[in-house]
């Protein structure tokens, strides 16, 4: 292993662990209203356009405030930025316990997504100061590993949670925001503990360690836009927009409404989050030794789209299918792929974009990608299940989003060549 390699590898374990651990809590207060609506929609009424809307109104709240807060962390620094995000997002999740109607809960659902916007864009624009592209694509698909295992771990502790039903006078639900929302704002400490903005300002690295890292990025920075506002304008951006776009529509269309896809097939409350884990598990797989490919092989446009087009065969045959064993095969299948791509998907913006240009860019991309498409998808999959009383259309309508995804990423593989994509 190279001087440069140990480096890297260096900043990789000090770095890594804390980041999984955040992003962890992240995806676990994003997505435990899945579970909880298996008893929280009876409780207060929701049908399931409301439940559709307020789960998928996070996302509006996260789309208002992307940009300024990439702005904001390139300004202020990581450290102290992402502390604040942290003790956010910790209160508003665990204030999903005293909601009592429609109103409130998109009203919560909507501060929450404003308050994490930061995060994610922030965490991809935090790894572009340390690690050049040849890491990229596997530690972002190994911190991004956190969302299959929030699954994984969270999925059955929600649905264990939800057995305290009745304890000091809370239902289960409210169990399960105020038990998993509680321990983020703790975490907050420890990012200030353990989280240097930059590679100089970290005390673990000798002043030769820092010049080693500092000569490999500016070497690999093959950037053609480093302003903020032109960043903004640039097609590809857009293009790159669209591409997570169709990804979020399915991926969070089938994430928030699978475990009571799941509950309709006759499982019980309790088993439902150990049903749904095994699917997690192999995403977890896929993601790292798809990422690790994206970076040996140096190529990315076809690693995004074949889990994508994966997505695309499953949600169609999902649709048409009556066997529930293959329609929750197929599903799963969707959560592997929507996973896989993760990696080799956020080396791209940084091929083009770097400094305040990558911070704008980043937290626009994942603004059109993350915030449209997180709101889209379970909101179109609630209204096309009341219209119907079934999943499949939805099914049918979610396949477009990665049949989106697959087509922009190719063309612009082919129209900008390898140096851009």
């Amino acid at each position: 292993m190279s001087e440069q390699d140990q480096v890297f590898v260096k900043c990789a374990w000090r770095l890594i662990p804390l980041i999984m651990l955040l992003y962890f809590a992240n995806i676990t207060d994003r997505v435990n209203v899945g579970f909880a609506a298996l008893t929280m929609n009876k409780d207060l009424g929701f049908s399931a356009s409301v439940y559709g809307f307020g789960a998928g109104a996070f996302f509006l709240g996260y789309a208002l405030f992307q940009i300024p807060a990439n702005a904001i962390l390139e300004r202020v620094g990581a450290r102290r930025w992402i502390f604040s995000i942290l003790l956010g997002w910790g209160a508003l999740s665990a204030a999903n316990s005293l909601v009592t109607n429609a109103t409130q809960f998109y009203a919560v659902r909507i501060a929450l997504g404003l308050v994490e916007a930061g995060f994610f864009p922030g965490m991809i624009l935090y790894l572009t100061y340390w690690f050049t592209k040849a890491y990229r694509g596997r530690l972002v698909a190994i911190f991004m590993a956190a969302l299959p295992l929030a699954n994984i771990i969270g999925a059955p502790l929600s649905s264990a949670i939800l057995g305290l039903n009745g304890i000091f006078g809370f239902a289960g639900w409210q169990w399960l925001f105020l038990l998993e929302g509680a321990p983020t704002m703790l975490l907050a400490f420890l990012v200030l503990r353990f989280m240097p903005d930059r590679p100089q300002a970290a005390p673990w690295l000798s002043d030769d360690e820092k010049t080693i890292i500092a000569t490999s990025l500016a070497n690999d920075d093959t950037s053609e836009q480093t302003r903020f506002w032109p960043a903004l304008r640039d097609p590809r951006v857009y293009a790159l927009g669209l591409v997570y776009f169709g990804y979020s529509i399915s991926f969070y269309g089938v994430g928030l409404w699978l475990p009571q896809i799941v509950q309709g097939m006759g499982v019980s409350n309790l088993m439902t989050g150990f049903v749904i884990a095994p699917a997690y598990v192999v995403a977890f797989v896929a993601m790292i030794l798809w990422g690790r490919s994206s970076d040996a092989r140096n190529e990315r446009a076809w690693h995004v789209a074949l889990p994508a087009l994966m997505m695309v065969a499953s949600l169609l045959i999902a649709s048409q299918s009556q066997s529930n064993l293959l329609i929750f095969i197929c599903l799963s299948l969707v959560v592997v792929g929507s996973m896989a791509l993760q990696g080799p998907f956020w080396v791209l913006p940084s091929i083009f974009l770097s400094g305040s240009a990558a911070a704008g860019g980043i937290a626009l991309i994942n603004t059109i990608g993350t915030a449209a498409g997180g709101f889209a998808g379970p909101y179109v999959l609630g209204l096309l299940r009341e219209a119907t009383g079934g999943y499949s259309a939805g099914m049918l309508a979610l396949a477009l989003g990665p049949l989106l995804t697959a087509s922009i990423v190719l063309f612009l593989g082919r129209q900008l060549g390898k140096r851009a994509i």
